[in-house]
């Protein structure tokens, strides 16, 4: 049960910090920014946010018991995972704290193939798992398309 919970939780405590980087963000330089009208609304990002990270959370855990833990079978799927939620996690730093939106694309683009590797490692072994990370995957494309549009739309005057 600890397993279930600690697994369910960890991806949150990266989602913590990046609320803290986001909030001052949020509220001075991210509103200076040109976004395209189909952007999600502001609120919708810690629901939205919360949901994933639980889901991801979960299946980390599903993926964990059937393996029988941190075992050798267990490297790459969990590998790929932790790798996955250390790039998601870094994200907002990079896009909110440093401003590097560009930086924060391909940043985006490698973790939603590290998504996708992780997924195709999944499959095999769970597919309830599996399915418990599309919702994430189908929102990071969202995310990496609007990452890009907000890049494009408000260019850098160091030309970074």
């Amino acid at each position: 049960m600890w397993q279930a919970i600690g697994l369910t939780a960890l991806p949150h405590l990266g989602g913590l910090y990046g609320g803290y980087v986001t909030r001052h963000q949020v509220k001075t330089w991210y509103p200076t920014l040109v976004k395209p009208s189909w952007r999600p609304p502001n609120a919708a990002f810690p629901i939205v946010w919360t949901s994933l990270y639980t889901g991801m959370g979960y299946a980390s855990y599903l993926i964990y018991k059937e393996l029988g833990g941190l075992t050798e079978d267990a490297m790459v799927p969990m590998g790929l995972y932790g790798l996955q939620l250390a790039l998601n996690w870094a994200w907002t730093p990079i896009f909110f704290g440093a401003h590097k939106m560009k930086l924060a694309l391909y940043e985006i683009m490698v973790l939603t193939g590290t998504v996708g590797a992780t997924m195709l490692s999944w499959y095999p072994i769970s597919r309830p798992a599996t399915l418990l990370m599309a919702p994430y995957l189908a929102w990071l494309c969202l995310a990496t398309c609007l990452n890009y549009r907000i890049w494009k739309d408000n260019p850098d005057p160091k030309g970074e």
